[in-house]
């Protein structure tokens, strides 16, 4: 929660109360996964499986490439590909999310900009693409008028679209 200063405050809201009751396991866990998304992206994640890549192929020979050979590389990348798409998702989500914090705070901030805008993401894909075409609209009129820094609402390019 933020406090009238603009800061985060140091009330704890129901989501945060539910979580901390089941004790450190979900910090765990949030932490771990972001350790884990930052290390992936790394070029150390890079060499690490490049390496064991290497590794595999140089022991093919020793073990004959044998069945077992070929299954230890096939689980070994199906279970850290399992695993990577949860936390790349996980990752995606938070980042999304922040995202549109940050473009919400932009658009409340905004003198005449519309505070329907806010949390459109809540809206229906339908709903959305209707918003794009009404802002496609603006575009279409603001190349025909030469005037293509023209300020424009949501509202403004409703009433244009009903003319």
């Amino acid at each position: 929660m933020l406090d009238n200063t603009g800061h985060f405050d140091k009330e704890v809201d129901m989501t945060q109360k539910n979580i901390v009751s089941q004790g450190n396991v979900y910090l765990f866990f949030e932490n771990f996964a972001a350790w884990t998304t930052k290390w992936a992206g790394s070029t150390k994640a890079l060499i690490t499986a490049m390496s064991a890549i290497v590794i595999w192929l140089i022991c093919g020979p020793v073990f004959r490439y044998s069945d077992t050979w070929q299954l230890v590389i096939n689980t070994s990348t199906t279970i850290i590909t399992f695993v990577m798409v949860f936390l790349l998702q996980r990752a995606h989500n938070k980042e999304s999310l922040a995202l549109q914090v940050k473009l919400n705070e932009l658009i409340a901030s905004q003198k005449g900009a519309s505070n329907r805008m806010i949390n459109i993401e809540h809206l229906t894909e339908a709903e959305i693409v209707e918003i794009h075409k009404l802002y496609d609209a603006v575009a279409e009129s603001s190349h025909r008028e030469g005037n293509i820094s023209k300020k424009t609402s949501i509202e403004s390019a409703m009433a244009m679209i009903k003319l």
